[in-house]
C-alpha cells in the first residue's frame, strides 16, 4: 500500500480531504493488509465506480511480449488464465482515486509500463524508456505548464515530477487548460497531478501548492534526500522573481531549463548542466539577480518580461495586446493550440536532453503562421455557397 501504513481496515477520509486529494492509493491484493483495505473500500460509499478490464490489459501484455504469437498457440482464455494463475482478482494492483471515487484494476508496475509505452517503440526504445523513467522533472507554472507536464508523463519523459503553482482554476483558464467546469476552484497543481496519476498511477509526484517561495525553492530543486534533485526544469510562470530565482538555483545545480512562451512557438533552451557559467535568459537581462526584481511595479514587470521574450519577435496580436492588458483586455491572450504546440516542443526537447543528445542552448521559433502561410486569390472551397 502506497501510504506506508498497513491498517487492517479502511477508514473513509473526510469529505474535504478527499476533495483536495491528488494522490491515488495503490493496493496489492496479494497482501493481507491491502486485501483488508480493498474489502473496506468496496463496502464503503467511497467507491462510486469499479473499473476492471484486467483481462484486456493482460492480452495487450502478451501481444507486447510476443507480437508474432501472443498466446503461445493456446486459446486466448487459457493464456490469460495462466498469466494470472487462475486468480484475476488477485493479480496486479487496484488503484483507488479519492477525488473521483473510482477503483481501477491495473497491471503490476513493470508490466503496466511495458504496455503503456509499447507504442512509443522504436522512436523511444525500451532501454531509453527505462532511462527516462528514472528522471525527475520540475514544472513551475501550471496554466501553460500543465500541458507540458501531461505530455511528458504521457510520453514517459520522466517517472517523477515536482509541480508548483499557487493559483486555482478559473473559468477563463478553460480556453487552454484540460479541465471541466466541475473543477473550477481546484488548485492547478492538484488538478495537474490528478490528470497525470489517472494515466499512470505509478508516477511519483510532489505538489508545491503554494508555488515557489524563498522557503520552498530549495526543496523544489533538491528534495529531501540525496538523489532527489531535479534532472530538468520546465519554467512557465509570469512572476519575475520566480523566473530569475529558479534559473539561479538551476545554474547552481547544473540543471537544464526549458521555457515555452506559446507565442509564435518560442522555445528557450538553457543548458546550465553543460554551461554552469551561462548568463540567464541568454544574457538578455544582463547581470540581473532575483533580489533585483522582487518588488517590481506591474508596468516594470511587463517591461522585464518583454525583455526576456524579445518584444520585436512577438506576433502582431500579442504586440497589440500589450497596450490593452488591464484596460480592454483582462490578461495576456493565449490559445489552446499554442499551448499544446508548446507542450509538444517542451516534451520533445526534454526527451532529447534527458537521453543525452548534444542539444545546445538557444532560442527557437516554430511559427505556424509562417510555416503554414495563407495563400492569396485561392478559389472558394468546394461546395461553398456563392
Amino acid at each position: 500500500m502506497e501510504s506506508g501504513q498497513e491498517p487492517d481496515h479502511f477508514v473513509l477520509p473526510p469529505v474535504r480531504e478527499a476533495s483536495e486529494s491528488f494522490r491515488p492509493l495503490v493496493l496489492d491484493p496479494a497482501t493481507s493488509a491491502d486485501t483488508a483495505v480493498l474489502a473496506g473500500l468496496r463496502e464503503s460509499s467511497a467507491v462510486r465506480e469499479v473499473h476492471d478490464r484486467i483481462e484486456e490489459q493482460i492480452e495487450e501484455l502478451l501481444r507486447c511480449r510476443a507480437p508474432h504469437d501472443p498466446f503461445g498457440s493456446r486459446p486466448r482464455s487459457r493464456a490469460i488464465a495462466e498469466a494470472v494463475d487462475g486468480r484475476p482478482d488477485a493479480y496486479g494492483r487496484w488503484v483507488w482515486y479519492p477525488w473521483s471515487g473510482r477503483l481501477v484494476h491495473v497491471l503490476p508496475e513493470a508490466e503496466f509500463r511495458l504496455v503503456r509505452t509499447d507504442r512509443n517503440r522504436d522512436k523511444i526504445t525500451r532501454e531509453q524508456q527505462q532511462i527516462l523513467l528514472r528522471r525527475r522533472v520540475g514544472v513551475i507554472g501550471l496554466s501553460v505548464g500543465s500541458s507540458a507536464a501531461l505530455a511528458c508523463a504521457m510520453e514517459g519523459v520522466g517517472g517523477a515530477f515536482r509541480l508548483a503553482d499557487f493559483d486555482q482554476l478559473g473559468l477563463s483558464n478553460l480556453n487552454r487548460l484540460r479541465a471541466g467546469v466541475h473543477e473550477i476552484g481546484v488548485e492547478k497543481s492538484v488538478l495537474c497531478a490528478r490528470r497525470m496519476y489517472e494515466l499512470d498511477p505509478y508516477l511519483d509526484i510532489e505538489v508545491f501548492r503554494g508555488g515557489i517561495t524563498e522557503g520552498t525553492i530549495g526543496d523544489f530543486f533538491s528534495g529531501s534526500a540525496d538523489g532527489d534533485g531535479l534532472d530538468l526544469l520546465v519554467e512557465e510562470c509570469d512572476t519575475p522573481w520566480v523566473k530569475v530565482a529558479a534559473r539561479e538555483h538551476a545554474r547552481d545545480r547544473h540543471i537544464p531549463v526549458l521555457m515555452d512562451t506559446n507565442d509564435r512557438g518560442l522555445l528557450d533552451i538553457e543548458r546550465f548542466d553543460l554551461e554552469p557559467d551561462r548568463p540567464l535568459f541568454h544574457g538578455r537581462t544582463g547581470d540581473v539577480r532575483a533580489d533585483d526584481v522582487r518588488s517590481l511595479e506591474p508596468e516594470e514587470a511587463i517591461r522585464f518580461l518583454l525583455t526576456i521574450v524579445d518584444q520585436e519577435r512577438l506576433s502582431p496580436a500579442m504586440t497589440d495586446a500589450l497596450t490593452r492588458v488591464g484596460h480592454s483586455l483582462s490578461s495576456w491572450p493565449q490559445l489552446a493550440s499554442g499551448v499544446m504546440l508548446g507542450a509538444a516542443l517542451i516534451t520533445d526537447t526534454a526527451r532529447r536532453i534527458l537521453l543525452g543528445e548534444p542539444l545546445p542552448s538557444g532560442r527557437h521559433s516554430i511559427d505556424l503562421h509562417t510555416l503554414v502561410a495563407a495563400g492569396a486569390n485561392l478559389p472558394a472551397p468546394w461546395g461553398a455557397v456563392r
